[in-house]
């Protein structure tokens, strides 16, 4: 491979592990001679540029006995080979790209040697023989068709095989009731069981993400046979999902917090975006920490509008807070615990109860609801969040996004334009849940302790996002 060109020497000078870089663009040319390096300024999803490698070249797929050249191209980031190449499909003029399992609409490609990358373990040689093998069972492009140009192989069209795949199986997802949680450990596991038991599901995808601290305990569910539950370490097994939980962390105790959320913000980078593109109308549900630090990463990385990207929030401490309310204070009216999962959170309750055919809103704040309020918030303070707690609580949310139940949950969500909030950040707030996701009740005036405590949250959680990089 020629590496001379004083534009390639220049680029590559910058990369982190310059000397292991040069050693695996060796052993790409030797295997895949065709791939030939250059360099350009690749955009990032957050509208950030810089100066990268790119390897362009073609690979061999086989279909129904003949040989075509499918035209890729990999983006070499500056910490390769310890991160995944960005691999995409670059059709020629008289080319498109087929949508579907693999490959997105904007020719990224998706496949489990990217999602699972280990380096040394993981290399572009055996990433190069997994996209052929897995573009012959799912071929990505097809031809333009002409007047002149019918010839079904050349066109690549395998027209047979489109009736079995888009028509089958895109009539079979409508009808089948699909969730998928991500993330072993603990509160994985209890999400797996309490959606199970709370939601009337056909199937329960449940995913052990190897590069997050939270793995283990897919092996059991495997051992034991689990009715509906199918367990995988690929994400493409989520596909079509109605609802994705998220519960992955990547946490290290060695760091700095900014650090630690960093990690967990660089793993989100490797699965978000996937899990998206498979799952296009799919609400994602994070119960990721810090979650609504992990919520906003979420919808930035996501490319999903806000009312289909939330996070479990306050939404335990809110049904607790109505639970106490009902039965100790004979309130019989939802109350919702709202703000940043903090020492910062409030209190609201409702202007009307369950049973009124009145519109459901948030009693504006009042000397005279608030020591209510902060009486029944003190009840539930000592009891904790274990994994078991805020499983059932993302169960419940679930539920009633699978059944359009249309009950209201404090959920983490965008709290920008609520309450004269300016700043583009997440916070829990009252959330009607349904089929189509999130709709926010409207914002109302706070006491001014109240107020102050969720104005300190917006500042705290912009100024940690602002030291990210999403």
């Amino acid at each position: 491979m020629d590496l001379r060109p004083d534009k390639i020497q220049r680029i590559l000078s910058k990369y982190k592990f310059h000397d292991v870089a040069v050693d695996e663009l060796q052993k790409i040319h030797r295997i895949f001679p065709e791939m030939k390096p250059s360099t350009g300024t690749y955009t990032f999803t957050d509208s950030s540029q810089k100066d990268l490698l790119k390897l362009i070249g073609v690979i061999p797929v086989k279909y129904e006995g003949r040989s075509y050249n499918f035209p890729i191209q990999l983006w070499l980031l500056d910490s390769f080979p310890f991160t995944p190449p960005i691999c995409l499909l670059k059709p020629t003029s008289n080319m498109v790209i087929r949508e579907g399992k693999h490959v997105d609409a904007k020719g990224r490609i998706h496949l489990p040697g990217l999602h699972n990358w280990d380096y040394p373990k993981s290399s572009v040689v055996e990433l190069l023989r997994e996209m052929s093998v897995k573009f012959e069972e799912d071929p990505p492009l097809s031809a333009k068709t002409t007047v002149d140009n019918k010839d079904p192989h050349e066109l690549l069209t395998f027209v047979s095989n489109l009736k079995i795949n888009d028509g089958g199986i895109r009539t079979q997802d409508q009808q089948t009731i699909k969730v998928s949680v991500i993330g072993g450990g603990d509160l994985g596991m209890a999400c797996v069981m309490s959606i199970l038991s709370k939601c009337k599901v056909d199937k329960l995808v449940f995913i052990d993400v190897a590069e997050s601290s939270t793995k283990g305990g897919s092996t059991d569910l495997e051992i034991f046979s689990v009715p509906k539950v199918e367990v995988s370490k690929d994400l493409s097994a989520s596909a079509g999902s109605r609802v994705v939980v998220v519960t992955a962390n990547a946490w290290s105790n060695e760091r700095s917090y900014i650090s630690v959320v960093q990690t967990n913000v660089d793993l989100y980078r490797r699965i978000i975006p996937n899990l998206a593109h498979l799952s296009p109308t799919a609400v994602l549900l994070i119960a990721s920490q810090p979650v609504d630090i992990m919520t906003h990463v979420a919808w930035r990385q996501s490319g999903l509008p806000p009312t289909h990207v939330i996070g479990a929030g306050c939404n335990l401490d809110s049904e607790r807070l109505s639970y106490v309310l009902d039965i100790n204070l004979n309130t019989h009216k939802p109350a919702w615990v709202i703000g940043e999962l903090s020492d910062n959170k409030v209190c609201v309750m409702s202007n009307v109860g369950p049973s009124s055919n009145g519109a459901l809103e948030i009693a504006p704040g009042s000397n005279s609801t608030k020591p209510l309020l902060d009486r029944a918030f003190e009840l539930i303070k000592k009891r904790g969040q274990r994994s078991w707690s805020v499983s059932l609580s993302v169960a419940d949310i679930t539920n009633s996004i699978l059944t359009n139940k249309m009950k209201a949950h404090a959920v983490s969500t965008l709290a920008q334009g609520w309450g004269g909030i300016g700043a583009e950040v997440f916070l829990s707030l009252p959330c009607v849940m349904g089929a189509n996701g999130s709709t926010r009740l409207a914002g109302v005036s706070l006491v001014q302790e109240d107020d102050s405590k969720l104005r300190e949250s917006v500042s705290s959680l912009s100024d940690l996002m602002s030291q990210l990089k999403i």
